[in-house]
Order: C-alpha cells, then sequence, then structure tokens
C-alpha cells in the first residue's frame, strides 16, 4: 500500500477502526481466561439446584410443609387414642356396674327366699293337720302334675269345701286351716298348692295319679 493511500485511509479513519474492532476481536472473553472460568462456575455453584431433596427445598406459598403437616395430624391422632381409651374405660366401668348390680339383685333374692322359708316354717311349725293313718288320697294339680295328699274322710269333705288347704314345703304337702293358708298366701302364693272357694265341692281327682 502506498503512503499516500495510507495517509487517505488514516485520515477517513478507516485503519483506526479496522484495528479498533481487531483488538475488542482479540480481547478475551471471561469464559476464556481462568479468572472468568472462575467466576462462572461460582455462579454456577449459587444457583439453587432442581436435584435437592423435595423436603429440603422451600416450600411455595400456601403448600405445607412435611414437618407441618405432620404437626397438624398428631394431635388428631392422640386425640383419637385418647378417645378410644375413654370408650374403653366407659365399656369396661359399664360392665363392672353390670356385675355388681346381677351380684346385688341375686343376693337380694337370695335373702328374700331365706327369710320367706323361714317365715313359712315358723307359722307352720306344730300346726299341720296331717294324720299318718289317713287312708283316702286327695288329688290336685300343683307345678304342671297331679299331686295328692292324704286326708281322713272328714279332712277330704273340708278340703273339697275350702275349710282346709294344702301348702307346699320342704317337699311335703301338709293340711292347714284356711285362715293359715290365706296368711301363708299373702306373702309366699306360690307354696299355696290347693285352696278350694268355700261351697265349691269340687270332684276330687283320680286315684291313680302321682
Amino acid at each position: 500500500m502506498s503512503e499516500s493511500l495510507r495517509d487517505q485511509l488514516l485520515k477517513s479513519g478507516l485503519v483506526q477502526a479496522r484495528r479498533d474492532d481487531k483488538s475488542r476481536g482479540d480481547r478475551p472473553r471471561d469464559g476464556g481466561s481462568p479468572e472468568g472460568r472462575s467466576r462462572g462456575a461460582q455462579s454456577r455453584e449459587d444457583r439453587p439446584r432442581d436435584d435437592k431433596p423435595r423436603e429440603q427445598r422451600p416450600a411455595r406459598q400456601g403448600e405445607p410443609t412435611p414437618g407441618a403437616a405432620r404437626r397438624k395430624t398428631a394431635p388428631h391422632a392422640a386425640s383419637a387414642e385418647i378417645d378410644l381409651a375413654k370408650a374403653y374405660a366407659l365399656r369396661a366401668r359399664h360392665e363392672r356396674d353390670e356385675r355388681a348390680r346381677a351380684e346385688r339383685e341375686a343376693a337380694a333374692k337370695a335373702a328374700a327366699r331365706k327369710a320367706q322359708r323361714q317365715r313359712l316354717l315358723a307359722l307352720l311349725d306344730g300346726r299341720a293337720l296331717n294324720h299318718a293313718d289317713a287312708e283316702h288320697a286327695r288329688h290336685f294339680e300343683y307345678g304342671g302334675k297331679i299331686r295328692r295328699v292324704y286326708v281322713s274322710a272328714e279332712q277330704l269333705r273340708e278340703v273339697n269345701d275350702g275349710a282346709l288347704g294344702v301348702i307346699q314345703c320342704e317337699g311335703r304337702y301338709l293340711l292347714v286351716p284356711r285362715a293359715l293358708a290365706e296368711e301363708v298366701r299373702a306373702f309366699a302364693p306360690a307354696v299355696v298348692a290347693l285352696l278350694a272357694e268355700p261351697g265349691s265341692a269340687a270332684d276330687d281327682l283320680p286315684a291313680d295319679a302321682d
């Protein structure tokens, strides 16, 4: 290139412009130098990674964290266990109360039967009218079966007329006056085996029944 042409180019600014472009093109980028690479690596390390465990990621706005969910459900589970324990305790107490009530009722019934028996024995003591040599069998129905008591001819008429009654006591059938039979019936009607209404003249049952 001639001197005059170069001078012309310098004057026009073309040569300087190309030199500036070359200088800018030759300038190394940050990624090409060690310092640039270091800054790039540091910037990448500062970025949050998506491959971290989910529980380590910050929760989104309005989304409960796993720890918060566990804390939220724990009181409900504890409350359910407490309610179940209370239900079992109430049921056990109810069963104990029922057993105690049944035992009290059974004891009361046993005491009542004992008192009734003692009163019956006291009333009948020495007042039975049965005769060992009685020849007539007076049959009657009692407890779903046909029973019998041996009486004299006079006693048979009195039993049929209702003047005498029959009381079941200790496996025996005792002849007693009507007044005594009615007194017994007032507190122990189940043991009054036979007490005809006065004037009914009830027929005797067959003698071959047990």
